[in-house]
């Protein structure tokens, strides 16, 4: 009979633990300044846009090419990442432009295989005549957004973020949301010249 009730005591402790349960996923918590943007002219520029004051140094060059072109770089340095925009002069000829638009598309087509999924978004603005596609790239990619605006007549920019560091979407997901309101921000108040 003592044996009989050990055996209860022991089931009665072994059998009122609770079940495992896996902890959800979580993200790293990371906060950065409220963005505060200024209005950037660069001279040369055919275009001005808004800037976020955390980007610390933006350069620009002509690039060599048959049309007019630029590369301007938006450096973050506290957040390891840079934004890559990139303009081009239609030059009133549609061939160009769906030319640039192929372009521009395929480029964020490359990211498929590492990435988990592309979210893209329409921006329209008739008001200013700026009009284009937003990407979001999740996962492993080696740019996580991705953007192209275009006046369909004279003016073409994309634009694109990169980080200094491998990409680890669990590890970058914060700098990247922050960086993602910059790149909207700039799509916004693009203002031809």
């Amino acid at each position: 009979m003592r044996y009989f009730y050990l055996v209860i005591v022991f089931l009665v402790c072994v059998a009122c633990h609770d079940d495992a349960i896996p902890k959800p996923k979580a993200f790293l918590r990371l906060e950065y300044p409220e963005a505060a943007y200024s209005k950037t002219t660069i001279d040369s520029m055919p275009f001005s846009f808004e800037v976020n004051a955390l980007a610390k140094k933006i350069t620009s060059k002509k690039i060599k090419s048959t049309t007019e072109s630029y590369g301007i770089n938006i450096l973050y340095p506290s957040l390891k990442g840079t934004i890559y925009l990139t303009y081009k002069s239609i030059k009133h000829n549609p061939a160009n432009l769906r030319a640039f638009l192929h372009d521009a598309q395929n480029f964020t087509q490359k990211h498929t295989a590492k990435a988990d999924e592309i979210i893209d978004r329409r921006y329209e603005n008739d008001l200013n005549k700026v009009y284009g596609m937003f990407y979001e790239v999740g996962g492993n990619a080696a740019s996580q957004s991705q953007f192209y605006v275009t006046d369909s007549v004279e003016h073409f920019l994309t634009g694109s973020l990169y980080f200094y560091v491998k990409p680890n979407y669990d590890s970058i997901y914060p700098a990247a949301k922050y960086l993602e309101k910059d790149i909207k921000h700039i799509m916004e108040t693009i203002r031809w010249k």
